[in-house]
């Protein structure tokens, strides 16, 4: 939000000399960032001073309307003689006063001004836009002076155009939208600064009349509590918008539209009571505010047809929906350049409601930010009386005497706070007394009494009696975050100063270092960060329409997913089942900003939701849980494994004048499984690779892993169908394993390190085409015995000459003895014994013989 210095100067006795400095500090102590703090004065430099245009001569034979004029800039420009300025603007007269920068100057932007010969004539200076001097986005002419402003020509034009101000900009965090108005930063300050504070809040308003302004029905008191409304007749529909109100709405980043909008904007921002001017005229027949019907359909100030859900609440007249309540108004029923009769309302609406009609339909509106933080129930009536005040006093017309207000809010609960409580959390001594005057400071009315039954005697503030005293606060109205006695203990010390609170660092308990599966899974993304795949970090939320672009069968078990009961985006409500969504997502984009050659991999968790377990018990803040209620809640969280996955596309070995590059495929991201696998320290013979058919993999390019002959995971080339729907390059391979299905890895032995020479013989055995490698792999361990220290599968070859259906696979086997150099016969033995159990298991022959 950003404020003038000079607005919270009326509700707010700032020290005239105070340095920007301090009054950062200020907001910071309390809890609030502050963005940016700018004197508008030093944005603007050299000479900028008011001008009486003299006369103007109008240049022709140029493509646009050119005009020479001669200003009076009294004393300015050390002649006291007019100034010449050429300009392109048409909406200023001889007579008029304007703001003129000489030349020398600098506008925003560093946009430096100086004396130049234009369209043949001398220009020295320029006579300024508001967009020129950073007032605002109006470039269309330049800004014409009152007839009352009492400035001369030659005087300096900061003060009166507003640069002489300065601008506070602070970011406000959801807990504290009373912050986002006039009224809560002054008020924020006076506690700071300990000055006086006038609360516009406060100001005298009267109450509702037995006959309404118009005739309103409210259905849902939960999703509006408050509803208020008065009607102002008559008003002057010319009249334009006062240029200080214009002034500090531009300076809040508002736009300008038309008085009474102008007005009700101005209001939020001075009150944070977010308001809706109706043309009265435009309405059918009485209001009733009320949940939208499922499809119902209403056109906002934006222009945008929107249809609405039952949780949304809307404004309707005899017409159907005129407003979607509490975010924006409609179309039909808006303020219009002809309106006459405008009816204010406010109102007071369920944040809950309201943020999720702001998400739900992407519009997240200035009152909408203000109404999910939460607003002020007591302000209406105040609002009104304040807007109907300006627009009578700008506008003329007259104000209604009657007055509605349909009041159903109720009072903030009461809260119990021992007055010892921000002592002993926090580790300052604050007194009694200390404590009772931050909360009426805040604005609470709190009550002493005697807990007899207290229960931590000796601490600071307990009485002689062996009782402890308590608090009763009751949070003011424009605090509906003070909701715990934590809370209480929060504003004490925010109040009190963070800088008293001590900065001590706690003991660490004494660690037992990183768990196995913590180890397992930094083990994991080290072995593929070294293999050159990148992690990245996907959102868990995905679409409903996901499953249809893997393709997963009707039956897939990843189909069901637990839907976010209040999702960021209602696109993707979903938590995902599988990484391969989410991470294609992260390919294609980086695909899109022109990387063609990728490697990714991602480690996080999956969410399987636990069918049949029921709604979880409400649980409080005021208990610990019992051991049945954290049972009975944990028993509906769903399933959350870890799983790790890669996707990868493009060449894996880029070519170069040292030769061809070589283009990932289905091999690499069963390499990629088998990588990881040896990560988790699972042994190579419990592991095995296998052909399956599964979705999204392509049905003759997937193979499926196992440990101990569990399915644990996935790899292989993505369905063409798959690729085609997610516009991803052909070939794209991928790799999905549960590692919380891994079992822990086995004590590893000392390996036993032979001094003697390996025999290395190399066989090629045909087989099958239907055989796996890793089986016949398998076969040949078993079969060579101890003496086999390793075996490498090196070439895959099918000709015609194997006959169809058959092909050759090369393996090279070392053999090594621990205590002695093996003989030819020995290592010639241990091959024939290898080769002839793979001979017996799948009819292995060697290739040659």
């Amino acid at each position: 939000m950003r404020v003038s210095v000079s607005w919270l100067r009326e509700y707010l006795d700032l020290p005239a000399d105070l340095p920007a400095a301090d009054l950062e500090q200020a907001l910071v102590d309390l809890g609030i960032e502050v963005e940016s703090i700018v004197d508008l004065r030093s944005t603007v430099t050299g000479a900028l001073v008011v001008g009486e245009v003299l006369d103007i001569e109008e240049l022709t034979g140029f493509k646009k309307p050119i005009r020479f004029c001669r200003v009076d800039v009294g004393a300015a420009n050390g002649t006291g003689e007019p100034q010449e300025i050429v300009c392109g603007a048409r909406n200023f007269a001889p007579g008029d006063r304007v703001v003129v920068i000489l030349p020398g100057g600098v506008l925003p932007g560093g946009f430096a001004i100086g004396a130049r010969k234009t369209y043949g004539r001398n220009s020295h200076g320029m006579i300024c836009s508001a967009k020129e001097l950073g007032l605002g986005d109006d470039h269309s002419g330049i800004v014409v002076l009152p007839e009352d402003t009492p400035a001369k020509p030659g005087d300096d034009a900061r003060p009166v155009v507003g640069l002489d101000d300065v601008v506070v900009e602070v970011e406000i965090t959801p807990d504290r939208g009373y912050a986002l108005s006039v009224r809560g930063i002054a008020r924020e300050l006076a506690h700071a600064l300990g000055v006086p504070f006038r609360d516009p809040g406060l100001a005298p308003a009267p109450g509702a009349t037995a006959e309404p302004a118009y005739p309103v029905e409210v259905r849902d008191t939960v999703g509006c509590d408050r509803f208020a409304a008065r009607l102002v007749r008559g008003v002057d529909p010319t009249a334009q918008t006062p240029g200080w109100m214009r002034q500090r709405l531009t300076v809040a980043g508002v736009r300008s539209i038309s008085l009474p909008v102008d007005i009700t904007n101005y209001v939020m921002l001075e009150l944070g009571q977010p308001m809706h001017a109706f043309d009265a005229d435009r309405i059918t027949g009485p209001l009733v505010v009320r949940r939208a019907a499922a499809g119902e359909k209403v056109t906002t100030l934006d222009g945008v047809a929107r249809t609405l859900t039952a949780e949304d609440m809307v404004i309707c007249d005899d017409t159907g929906p005129v407003s979607l309540a509490a975010v924006m108004g409609g179309e039909t029923s808006e303020v219009v350049a002809s309106t006459t009769d405008v009816l204010f309302e406010a109102a007071h609406w369920d944040p809950v409601m309201v943020g999720r009609t702001a998400r739900r339909h992407k519009l997240f509106s200035e009152a909408a930010k203000r109404w999910e933080r939460g607003v002020d129930p007591a302000l209406p009536l105040v609002a009104i009386e304040r807007a109907v005040g300006l627009l009578t006093a700008h506008a003329g017309g007259v104000a209604g005497a009657e007055i509605l207000d349909l009041d159903h809010v109720r009072p903030p609960a009461p809260l119990t706070l021992p007055v010892d409580l921000p002592s002993r959390r926090v580790g300052v001594a604050y007194s009694p007394e200390r404590v009772v005057s931050l909360l009426e400071q805040v604005g609470c009315h709190v009550t002493r009494d005697v807990d007899r039954l207290g229960e931590d005697p000796g601490t600071a503030g307990v009485p002689a009696g062996g009782g402890a005293d308590v608090l009763t606060v009751v949070p003011p109205s424009w605090r509906p975050d003070l909701t715990d006695p934590a809370d209480l203990v929060e504003e004490v010390v925010r109040l009190d100063g963070y800088d008293r609170v001590p900065s001590v660092l706690p003991t660490a308990p004494p660690g037992r270092g990183l768990t196995w599966q913590q180890r397992r899974r930094r083990a994991v993304a080290r072995s593929l960060a070294e293999r050159g795949y990148v992690e990245v970090l996907a959102h868990p939320f995905v679409a409903g329409s996901l499953a249809d672009l893997l393709g997963l069968p009707a039956d897939d078990p990843r189909r069901a997913a637990v839907r976010v009961a209040n999702p960021l985006s209602e696109e993707e409500p979903l938590l995902r089942t599988t990484l391969l969504g989410p991470l294609l997502g992260i390919l294609r984009r980086n695909l899109g900003r022109g990387h063609r050659d990728l490697a990714l991999y991602e480690i996080g968790a999956v969410f399987h939701p636990r069918p049949g377990v029921g709604a979880p018990p409400a649980m409080g803040v005021d208990r610990r849980p019992t051991d049945a209620e954290f049972a009975a809640a944990d028993a509906v969280v769903p399933d959350q494994p870890r799983h790790v996955a890669v996707v990868l596309t493009g060449d894996v070995d880029p070519a170069g004048w040292w030769g061809a590059g070589r283009p990932a495929g289905w091999a690499d991201a069963i390499e990629a499984g088998r990588a990881v696998l040896a990560a988790a320290d699972l042994p190579a013979d419990r592991v095995e690779v296998r052909a399956a058919e599964h979705a999204p993999w392509h049905p003759g390019r997937c193979a499926e892993l196992l440990v101990d002959g569990v399915v644990v995971g996935h790899a292989g080339e993505l369905h063409p169908a798959v690729l085609a729907a997610l516009e991803l390059p052909k070939r794209t391979s991928a790799m999905e394993l549960d590692l919380d299905a891994l079992p822990a890895a086995p004590v590893a032995p000392a390996p036993t390190i032979s001094g003697f020479p390996p025999a290395l013989i190399d066989v090629a055995l045909v087989v099958d085409e239907r055989v796996p490698a890793a089986q016949v792999q398998q076969a040949l361990v078993e079969g060579a015995g101890e003496l086999l220290e390793g075996v490498r599968l090196f070439d895959v070859y099918a000709s015609e000459q194997l006959g169809a259906g058959r092909r050759s696979l090369a393996y090279k086997l070392t053999f090594r003895a621990p205590d002695r150099t093996l003989t030819v016969e020995e290592a010639v033995a241990a091959r024939d014994a290898a080769v002839a159990r793979a001979a017996e298991r799948f009819g292995a022959t060697l290739r040659g013989a």
